[in-house]
Order: structure tokens, then sequence, then C-alpha cells
């Protein structure tokens, strides 16, 4: 999402006080190390002692009404050495529950990398959610929050995370956010808070579950292994919109390009592009999804050997699917990037279509341009997240602190290791140089097998196209009990599925179906 204004970090860095502080060793006379002194001492720093504000509240879900307690805190994670190496952030929602009563508790983050979880806390299934304009643009504040019918609270005590160096998760001591900008990094910090937070709340004993989006779902799926490594079995496992192998994308691979064509088809279906539209969206995936692992697949395997006879017929068929001319797709070597189809889709009509949500449009300001200057399915909801929450946080679950809250940890994208060790010492205990976490879910679920996995899917998310999701998890070679442990729902939405009400409604009743199975053992 958006980065963080400099201006704003600025003012975070140097406060008035600081400032004040400069002028008055000028008059005074007073050296420069005078002066860094009482600006370091204006600086705000995480806590290392552990925080928690805790609010009451009652939320109606399905008819019933629940109390619940809301916590905004902190738990400090430690190295090796014992000594404190991170602050991090979460908001907890736990049910007032008859004592002795083991609910289930689930942990859900954001992705990014490098992303804070505000927009899973702000419109998920937490007990409050923010109103929006999807699929388009939601008009300035004041914005609208409101209690969620849909939230998950009555199955599952809900804890929120942010990564560290994001929201108001700080590395502490020697520490430096690069020790955490990385797959295996995230993966260790994200255990330890886990398990900390499980300690603090003497809920060693209680059904576990995680809940990851994007980036988020990459680390999931490593992250129920390490913690059940760590002697933590849990119940189940929610991914959604999901990315678990990056080496397919890494160029001179074709895979990318099936994994793209139907969310690129059904992208033209929505927006009327196809020269005969099926009226059922569904069956026509299906159909493109044949095509896709069987002539594309084949075609693109004989690169510049193809046939101009099969070259043309593929250009064809790719044509019916996607809606972009016959010659553009040949002069793309049949080969579509993501920028470029967002680009090209509505050219004539000088627009763009989103790519967390290709519903969405935009407009460039050159419509000859190669790629999307914008994402507008991102531009149309952030502030209305970033305003809400930090609105919700302060104002409704009185939790202060001096911190500038990151919707993003600075520089961990470009910093990111993106390297991931073979899970149980595979591969000689090698790293790959690109992580397919999938291979840790994998081995998670023949360990455990109990663990239920659920991935949840947008038609129309372009940042993580739901065929790649397929691809991933139906080769993780699994046995015949195992494998059916693993199920997938669909939905008429993007990236965020939850936008939208009456999708958020139908991801309600599919995820208490979920929990109903994983907690049936």
């Amino acid at each position: 999402m958006r980065k963080v204004a400099y201006a704003a970090f600025a003012a975070m860095l140097l406060s008035t006080s600081a400032t004040a502080a400069f002028a008055a060793d000028d008059k005074a006379g007073g050296g420069k190390d005078a002066q860094v002194e009482k600006v370091e001492a204006a600086t705000a720093t995480a806590p290392v002692a552990e925080q928690a504000k805790t609010t009451s509240h009652v939320l109606s879900v399905g008819g019933k009404s629940i109390k619940y307690k809301a916590t905004a805190g902190t738990v400090t994670i430690r190295n090796g050495e014992g000594k404190p190496s991170a602050s991090v952030f979460y908001i907890a929602y736990t049910a007032d529950a008859a004592p002795g009563a083991k609910r289930p508790v689930t942990f859900l983050y954001n992705g990014g990398p490098g992303s804070a979880s505000l927009w899973l806390t702000m419109g998920s299934v937490g007990p409050v959610r923010v109103k929006t304009g999807s699929p388009g643009n939601t008009a300035p504040a004041p914005y609208t929050l409101e209690q969620n019918p849909y939230s998950l609270l009555d199955k599952s005590d809900l804890v929120f995370i942010d990564a560290v160096g994001a929201g108001y998760s700080r590395p502490l001591g020697e520490a430096k956010g690069k020790d955490f900008y990385g797959v295996d990094q995230d993966v260790d910090a994200f255990a330890k808070a886990i398990e900390r937070w499980l300690e603090i709340n003497k809920r060693w004993n209680s059904p576990k579950f995680l809940f990851g989006e994007s980036y988020g779902t990459t680390r999931s799926a490593a992250l129920v292994n390490k913690l059940q490594e760590d002697g933590y079995d849990f119940n189940g496992v929610v991914l959604l919109s999901s990315i678990l192998n990056y080496g397919v994308r890494q160029p001179g691979y074709d895979r990318v390009y099936t994994t793209y064509l139907p969310s690129y088809a059904a992208t033209a279906w929505y927006h009327d592009k196809l020269a005969d539209k099926p009226a059922d969206l569904p069956t026509f995936l299906n159909e493109v999804r044949a095509w896709a692992d069987g002539p594309y697949t084949a075609a693109l395997a004989k690169g510049h050997n193809l046939p101009d006879a099969e070259r043309e017929a593929i250009a064809q068929q790719l044509s019916a699917y996607t809606g972009l001319s016959i010659d553009y797709l040949k002069s793309a070597n049949l080969r579509v990037e993501l920028g470029r189809f967002r680009k090209e889709l509505l050219r004539d009509e000088r627009k763009i279509v989103g790519r967390f949500d290709s519903r969405f449009e935009g407009v460039d300001s050159d419509a000859a341009g190669e790629d999307p200057e914008s994402d507008p399915s991102s531009t149309a909801i952030s502030s209305a997240f970033i305003t809400t929450h930090h609105d919700y946080v302060q104002n409704e679950l009185g939790y202060e602190t001096d911190l500038e809250y990151k919707t993003r940890a600075d520089g961990a994208n470009a910093a990111w290791d993106w390297g991931h060790r073979f899970p149980n010492g595979g591969g000689n205990n090698r790293r790959m140089l690109a992580p397919d976490t999938a291979l840790d879910l994998a081995n998670a679920m023949r360990t455990n097998p109990n663990l239920h996995v659920l991935s949840m899917n947008g038609w129309y998310d372009m940042a993580t196209p739901f065929f790649g999701t397929e691809y991933d998890l139906n080769h993780m070679h699994l046995d015949g009990d195992r494998k059916n442990n693993v199920s997938f729902t669909y939905y008429p939405s993007g990236h965020m599925a939850y936008l939208s009400p009456d999708v958020a409604k139908q991801m309600r009743v599919d995820l208490e179906r979920f929990y109903n199975e994983a907690l049936a053992q």
C-alpha cells in the first residue's frame, strides 16, 4: 500500500520539543553533542516492558450478543541470549467465556512483506469493519466504522499482529529492522510473538488457527511448520489470496503466464471485453483452466520452435479468452505480463484496471504508456482503512503511544532476504533462492494429520491469482487422507475479498464450516 510520507517521519523524529531544545541550545551556546542528546531523548521508542490496554465491548453476530474484551498491546520477543529484540504490537479480541472453556484462538496478519495488519483488522473478521465503496472509489472522510455482523468472534478469539517494523512493532536494543526482513527471519519473529502471547495469556491448550492474507500466506505455510516443530500443533490454517511459490515467477519460466490466464479471462468477462461472453463465470473459467493446462502450456513449452500455424491458433484462442487483439498477443510472444494486461484491456477507453482487484478502473496521465501508473484498487480504499484504524485504536481502544503507526516497514521490500531453508532439513538443509513454502505446509500436514487448510480466493485478484494457488496446493504430494484436508472457496471479488458485504457474508459461512470441520477431530 502507500508509503508513509517523509514529512510524517521527520515529524516523529524531530518533535516540537526537540526543535525547541535546539533553539535553546543555540541561544545558550550549547554544543552539538548536547543538541543531539536532547533530540534523541525526544525520539519515540518502543517499550521493552510489555503493554496492555483492555476495554470491554458487546457485539451481535447471528442474533447472539457476545461480550468481549479488546486488548491493544505489545509482546516482547528475545534473541538467543535472552536480550529483547523486538516489541510486537497486537490487537486481541477475546470473548467472555465460561470458566474452563477452551475457546479457539486465531492469529491473523497481512503480508507485504513488511505490511501492517490494519487491513485485516479493519475489514475482515474482527468485531468492526469500515465501509468502503468497493468496487468503486470510497469518498473522503468522515468514514463509517460499524459493528461487523460477519465477525468470527463467536467461533474464535482473534489476535491481529503487526510485523516488526510495521504498525507499532519495532526492533529493540541492538536489533535492526533488517534482522527481521527475510522469509525465515520473519517466521522466527512471528513464532516467538505467538508463543509469547500464548504464554502470557495461558492459552497453551486452546485450539489454534493461523489466518494470513497475501504474503501472510507465504508466512503461514512456513510458520505453522515452525510452530509445530516447537511443540504447538495447529488445528487449521486459512490462506486468503495466496502466494506460496515465488520460484515460478523467475524470468524464463512460463508457468506464471498460464497461472494468470484464468484471472485475465475473469477480468475480460467482467468488463465485457469478450466477443461471445459466457453466461456463467465459474463454468467459463473451468474451460479456461483446461485450455491453459493443455494446449497453451504445450505451446509455450516449445519456445521459439513453435510452428507458425500453431502460434496463430493459440493467439486466436488467447484473444477469445483475454479480449486482447491477436496482433498484440503475437507481438508479446503469447506471453502477457500483468502490467501490460492491466494497461491494454481498456486502453481504447483510456482506462486501466486494478491489480489487487481488477474490477476497479483508473485513469493514467498517458494512455499510450506501457504499464499502469497506479493501482486504483489500492488508492480507492487506503485512506478509509488508515484513517479509521488510527481513530479506532486511539479513541475507542484507548491505546496511547508516541510511535508513528507505519503501514509498511521502512525499506523492508528492498532489503528482504528471499532465501528459505528447506523444511525439516530437506535438500541437505540448503536454502532455496526463492521460497516455496507449500513444501513447509506439506511437511506440517504430514506430521499432523489433523491439520486442515482453507484456501480463499477472489476471481478478480491479479496480485495472487487463484490458478497459481491451486497449482501450488495441488503439488504438495499429500496422500489421500491428508489431501482431503485441503479445501478451496471462490468469490466475485479481489485480493481483499471481504470488502464487499455480500462476499464477507459468504466468507463467514465458509469459515464457520471450516472451523467446525477442523474442530471435529
